[in-house]
């Protein structure tokens, strides 16, 4: 009944409830242990750091800084086995095109024969059964190397072109011969160009720059620009067509439209093959041209080959002995 006794309205500071001996065993257990912790100590560092080793490691290897530096590796091992790949195929396309070249020499020294002695002509291509037996020998295949055989060709296509062109002159001229006596000279004329140009344009322009592509011949190209450069010419003249040269040009072309329009016409179109034919020759000789500076050809050369098949010729050589022989039995 003490309790009950007790002045509820008394100081409640008076009134400890630690002062219980359970509180106070307690608080007074937890102050002693809490006296003993030294934070600085090396122990409590030492016991720390031994719980913290782990974390600290993998915070500091965190995931992503180790798969950027992997694929910076990958990336880096790409670019150099795609730099090999590249090396690779390159020389296997170097090593096929010499394996190419190689072949292409392997099969013309294989096809050619022996010597240019050997050689049979085949140019013109006649019948067997005629009397008149071929001149040249032609063949872009063995004797032209790969880089000029098509302009040579173009060059064989042009003599072909400027013949036809010849040709059809005539049959102009001989129309306007018909229709009007005055181009009796221009008729005859036409016949004459054709006989005439025809195996010289052949002879003295296209066989020159076919010996030149086949040999590397520097008198050859030389031979060739000299003459092929009067052959423009003229094809330029008969182009224009003065009239008396025996020439379908554009001068005696028009003077026809009045009094025959037909044989204006045809003369025309014979006007325009001639006007093809010089602007195709312009155009080819700077083609040519361009070849030529390639080969490292030069006038010394020419010279140099100009001398050497002079005093290399049979004919020069017994005529020149036969000359000094002369003179020595004169004296």
């Amino acid at each position: 009944m003490s309790a009950y006794d007790s002045n509820p309205f008394a100081d409640p500071v008076d009134v400890n409830p630690f002062q219980d001996d359970s509180v106070t065993q307690a608080t007074r257990g937890a102050m002693d242990r809490l006296g003993e912790y030294n934070p600085f100590s090396s122990t409590e560092m030492s016991e720390r750091t031994d719980t913290t080793i782990p974390i600290s490691s993998t915070v500091s290897q965190p995931a992503v800084l180790q798969t950027s530096v992997e694929q910076s590796a990958q990336v880096t091992a790409a670019a150099g086995q795609a730099n090999l790949m590249r090396q690779q195929a390159e020389l296997e396309r170097k090593a096929a095109e010499l394996d190419r070249k190689e072949q292409e020499l392997n099969n013309r020294a294989s096809s050619a024969p022996v010597n240019a002695g050997d050689r049979v002509n085949n140019w013109p291509p006649l019948p067997s059964f005629f009397p008149v037996k071929p001149c040249f020998y032609q063949d872009f295949e063995r004797d032209i190397p790969e880089e000029y055989r098509r302009i040579c060709k173009r060059m064989y296509y042009l003599w072909m072109f400027y013949s036809v062109t010849l040709f059809l002159n005539v049959l102009a001229c001989l129309s306007c011969f018909t229709a009007n006596n005055s181009c009796s000279v221009d008729f005859g004329l036409s016949i004459l160009w054709f006989i005439l140009f025809t195996p010289v344009s052949f002879i003295c322009w296209y066989r020159p720059v076919y010996k030149a592509f086949r040999s590397d011949s520097s008198f050859s190209f030389f031979f060739f620009f000299f003459v092929f450069f009067f052959h423009a010419a003229v094809t330029v003249i008969q182009s224009v067509g003065i009239p008396r040269w025996g020439n379908s040009g554009w001068i005696i072309s028009i003077s026809l439209i009045q009094p025959n329009l037909a044989v204006a016409v045809v003369m025309m179109v014979v006007a325009g093959f001639f006007t093809v034919n010089a602007v195709l020759g312009i155009i080819l000789l700077k083609m040519v041209h361009s070849k030529y500076r390639r080969t490292g050809a030069s006038f010394t050369k020419a010279q140099q080959e100009f001398s050497d098949g002079v005093l290399t010729n049979r004919t020069f050589q017994s005529a020149a002995t036969s000359a000094a022989a002369s003179a020595f039995g004169r004296n």
